[in-house]
């Protein structure tokens, strides 16, 4: 499957091949956040105009969002909105202004262990403000939704590699609870409305820009400091890390396809990863599980330092190991991630030091 390179030269309002208008109005929700802010970068570089929305709360450093942001603010295309996506007016407000052709919605309250010690903040941004960006979509035309999903929601499942078509109702935290209610409450405004949307279960985003809360960013800093690192499970876990620049990638390809019925759907024997509404669901990952201990040494290797190691037993909400099947997204829109770990945590340290001026 062909897709259109960021300078290709369509009339405005004329679809291509691949059912994308030329040029689109896209909001980006999370637009100060690690993949908000890259894939905003993306979409601006081909031509769209982006609308980018956070409320910069500080759940991590705000300097670093509003670092993210000043990539993104120079640009003709693109405007800053803050507004928290629980904002039940100002999301009304917003989408029937603007009048989107597309949203990506990123926005949300991240981390497993934090939905031990808060749990209403999960659903106040990811349930009560996915529903305000669900009645955005509906009453304003919106053509397409795709928003991020997790890899959390595979939850106490133990059959590898993990797959869109196996049953995913046993989360074992908060964060993965919601968002399964979102993939939920998604497929009922496709169903109910004729909204399409599609889910994208990401598998431990890591790179340039990431967040603090992160393992590799953590990690990176203690060994620089010379602190030991927690090492969760006594090192007996395995990560599909899946570098930035492949997510977006995928974010943006599965954008430009607008989720569509499945012909093939059955209700009788139903497929939990698509419908016969417009309503799709794909993991994102690497597919090539990385052993924990492997990924501390590959950080060791790029910082040229060894790590004093904590280990520690499995914490409460964390699984042992995460591996994508991402078969059903090959097929989609022809594309599966592809950096290898030692590549992109070079990437990372690299722009960790000049960041951080180390």
């Amino acid at each position: 499957m062909a897709y259109p390179s960021a300078s290709a030269n369509l009339p405005v309002g004329r679809p291509d091949a691949n059912d994308r208008i030329f040029p689109m109005k896209v909001l980006v929700t999370g637009a100060a956040g690690f993949i908000g802010s890259t894939a905003t970068l993306r979409l601006l570089a081909r031509g769209d105009e982006v609308v980018g929305l956070d409320n910069l709360n500080d759940y991590y450093e705000v300097q670093l969002k509003l670092d993210r942001l000043a990539r993104l603010t120079p640009h003709p295309r693109f405007r800053f909105v803050k507004l928290d996506v629980a904002d039940r007016g100002g999301m009304e407000a917003l989408f029937a202004a603007e009048k989107f052709d597309r949203v990506i919605h990123l926005a949300a309250q991240a981390g497993v262990r934090y939905s031990l010690k808060n749990p209403h903040a999960y659903i106040d941004s990811n349930v009560v403000g996915f529903m305000n960006v669900l009645e955005g979509c509906r009453h304003n035309a919106v053509a397409h939704l795709v928003y991020a999903s997790s890899s959390s929601v595979y939850g106490g499942n133990t059959r590898m590699p993990f797959s869109e078509h196996d049953s995913v109702d046993h989360p074992v935290s908060m964060y993965a609870a919601t968002k399964k209610a979102n993939e939920l409450m998604a497929h009922t405004y496709s169903h109910l409305f004729g909204l399409p949307t599609t889910g994208l279960r990401f598998f431990t985003v890591y790179g340039p820009w990431g967040r603090p809360d992160m393992a590799l960013f953590l990690f990176t800093k203690a060994i620089l400091e010379g602190r030991a690192i927690d090492v969760f499970n006594h090192g007996r876990m395995q990560r599909d890390f899946t570098f930035v620049d492949d997510i977006v990638e995928g974010v943006i390809r599965v954008l430009d396809r607008t989720a569509a019925p499945n012909p093939a759907y059955r209700a009788e024997t139903p497929d939990p990863g698509t419908s016969n509404a417009p309503f799709r669901v794909f993991n994102i990952g690497n597919h090539n599980p990385v052993p924990l201990m492997d990924f501390i040494g590959c950080i060791e290797e790029a910082l040229g330092r060894k790590a004093e190691k904590n280990l520690l037993p499995l914490q409460d909400g964390d699984v042992p190991a995460t591996y994508a099947d991402v078969d059903s997204l090959q097929e989609w829109v022809g594309f599966s991630p592809a950096t290898d770990i030692r590549t992109g945590i070079g990437r990372f340290v690299a722009w960790y030091r000049e960041y951080y001026k180390i």
